[in-house]
């Protein structure tokens, strides 16, 4: 050991954007960076796959005109020219009609509701594009809130059916901040009042994955996937042992983990007591992701809310409709819920005949012949649940009297999961470790 120089050495737990990105910053401000990732293939949820012929990532992602740090790194890895933008729309399904919705002119011709719940509604998305601070609604909880702006007809036929499929006994306990933000995001995504603006890279995310775990490898640092992290502790002489389930071990100077907080626990011995607490106290919902391939569109919408007292889905992402994909219509059904419950564990059949049968009812055209494959994926801590003051709940980023950096995306508070958000997080990570080096 005494032969090695362990100045600004860094491990990397985890292989998602974040971590990715992290060991990008750092690896070209001088460090020497190890990622280790538990799966083969790195990219953590925005991981790609072959779906029959068709490569496409398992958890689908969109970008905002808002996504700053994303644009900056697509820039730096020469991939700016991949990003394209869309004008989506939004449909929703309610009484058993598909219905336009997602524009000031759908709300007023929207079939169901009273033009006063309309209004109010319509008064609620508005002031919450508009506002730009979020301090007063963190204190908040967030049903009490919507429900205090737009009434109780258009809570109960346009919101309560999206809580309760998506969020489950969490649902009147989240921070209104955390559900106003992503009112904002997409409210802010626009061509105008009347047209949505999306975006999507070309290849999906596997070029920035791959596009940054190149530049980590040239800038020296190195990438292990299949590598999982069964511990970390300290020596007598400071360093971190990072040890492997293969039984090596890796000495450095500094650690960040990105995976989710509550592994952190059980692998980061060295931490204090009241740190190692608040990471076991949180929650995240697991998800479902039901990914179905048709010979026809399901409808010609990106978004599709659904409320339907015969379907057990909030909604729907037909993602053929933000990306074309050569003329080929997929659709990503997200169920998200705990994982203590009981659905999270009907086989990936259940899910099939069920999301084959709601589609069939949408689309009265569509036939058993136009299904060409339909595909589960399972990821246990998918959702941060983020309740009132959320960020006094988790500690903060760097651990006290270590060199130890731990974030996930719950510290994306108050935004919502996303590329971008993940991107910036990292960048903050690198400064704590080049501040405190």
């Amino acid at each position: 050991m005494n032969n090695v120089n362990y100045d600004k050495t860094v491990a990397v737990i985890g292989a998602g954007i974040m971590g990715l990105a992290t060991a990008y910053y750092l690896a070209k401000k001088g460090y020497k960076v190890t990622v280790f990732e538990k799966e083969k293939e790195i990219g953590g949820m925005a991981v790609t796959f072959n779906f029959s012929g068709t490569e496409i990532e398992r958890f689908y992602h969109f970008h905002c005109t808002s996504d700053y740090d994303y644009f900056e790194m697509l820039e730096e890895l020469g991939l700016k020219e991949k990003l394209h933008w869309t004008s989506t729309s939004m449909g929703y399904w309610y009484n058993k009609q598909l219905q336009p919705w997602g524009n000031p002119v759908a709300l007023l011709k929207f079939k169901g509701l009273s033009f006063t719940a309309k209004f109010r509604y319509g008064l609620h998305a508005f002031m919450s594009v508009k506002r730009n601070r979020y301090d007063d609604l963190d204190k908040i909880e967030s049903t009490g809130w919507i429900k205090k702006w737009v009434g109780k007809e258009a809570w109960n036929k346009l919101w309560k059916n999206l809580f309760e499929l998506k969020f489950y006994e969490y649902s009147e306990q989240l921070s209104a901040a955390w559900i106003w933000s992503r009112i904002r995001r997409i409210g802010r995504s626009r061509y105008n009042m009347f047209k949505e603006k999306l975006g999507y890279l070309e290849g999906g995310s596997k070029p920035l994955i791959h596009g940054l775990a190149d530049a980590i490898k040239k800038h020296g640092g190195t990438v292990l996937s299949g590598t999982s992290v069964k511990a970390v502790t300290q020596d007598s002489s400071g360093l971190y042992h990072v040890a492997t389930e293969n039984d090596a071990g890796f000495l450095f100077k500094n650690v960040v983990s990105t995976i989710p907080l509550p592994y952190i626990s059980g692998i980061f011995e060295c931490i204090d007591e009241k740190s190692r607490n608040m990471f076991e106290k949180t929650i995240n919902e697991g998800v479902v992701c039901v990914i179905v391939k048709l010979r026809k569109a399901l409808t010609g919408n990106f978004w599709l809310n659904v409320n339907d007292p015969d379907m057990d889905i909030p909604g729907t992402i037909e993602y053929t409709n933000l990306n074309p994909l050569n003329g080929e219509h997929i659709v990503y059904i997200p169920y998200y819920m705990p994982i203590t419950n009981s659905k999270f564990n009907d086989s990936d059949e259940v899910y099939r005949n069920k999301i084959k049968s709601y589609f069939m009812e949408i689309n009265k055209e569509l036939k058993d012949e136009d299904f060409i494959d339909i595909q589960v994926s399972r990821y246990k801590y998918a959702q941060p649940i983020c309740g009132i003051e959320y960020l006094k709940t988790i500690p903060q980023i760097k651990m006290d009297n270590h060199k130890i950096y731990i974030a996930d995306t719950s510290y994306y508070y108050p935004e919502d999961r996303g590329i971008s958000e993940g991107i910036k997080i990292a960048k903050h990570i690198s400064s704590l470790v080049e501040e405190n080096e």
